[in-house]
């Protein structure tokens, strides 16, 4: 996949679309979610692997009528309205570097960024706490909560529950979607 160029004044953005693809529901080809993009007048729009992650370029500065404007696209075209987060990939990018866990990067899919719709203010720590296994460890900040999961995100009782006990809508994904989705970026 080549990296795009992206013009000095539009803002550069990173979409990540919850729930698509997934056990036959909700399907939405990666290269129709580019043309239904451009046709919204979003600009460079390139995409990574068929679970929703897109990169684009566009003159709007509001993520979340970003976020309103995409789903609605979708819903009219495939007939669903997806969860969608958006945030500028300057945000996306801190986020990478800001990764408590940089050993995960010998086994990226050990450590996920859980992407919060917003601060999870009201966080049930302790609970999430009594849920950890023994070498699994996380960090929350306003944006992300980050889990290091070494034996596995799939038998993580932490990470089937992390939305109920932060308390807020997440996406997730694992750290080498992260970093190439930041590479795309630019």
């Amino acid at each position: 996949m080549r990296r795009a160029r992206y013009k000095q004044r539009m803002t550069v953005w990173i979409a990540l679309l919850r729930g698509i693809n997934v056990g036959g529901n909700n399907i939405l080809p990666m290269k129709d979610l580019r043309a239904l993009l451009e046709q919204a007048g979003l600009t460079q729009v390139s995409t990574y692997i068929q679970s929703g992650n897109c990169v684009f370029a566009a003159d709007e500065t509001d993520p979340r009528a970003l976020e309103r404007s995409i789903a609605a696209a979708i819903d009219a075209r495939f007939g669903f309205r997806p969860q969608i987060l958006v945030m500028r990939a300057k945000t996306f990018q801190q986020a990478l570097a800001a990764n408590p866990y940089p050993e995960g990067a010998e086994d990226p899919k050990t450590v996920h960024f859980f992407f919060l719709a917003e601060p999870a203010a009201g966080a049930d720590l302790a609970a999430m706490e009594d849920l950890r296994a023994g070498t699994e460890r996380f960090a929350l900040t306003d944006r992300v909560f980050y889990l290091h999961a070494p034996d596995g995100i799939g038998r993580s009782k932490l990470a089937a529950k992390v939305e109920r006990h932060l308390g807020v809508a997440t996406t997730a994904r694992n750290l080498r979607s992260v970093m190439k989705l930041a590479e795309l970026a630019g």
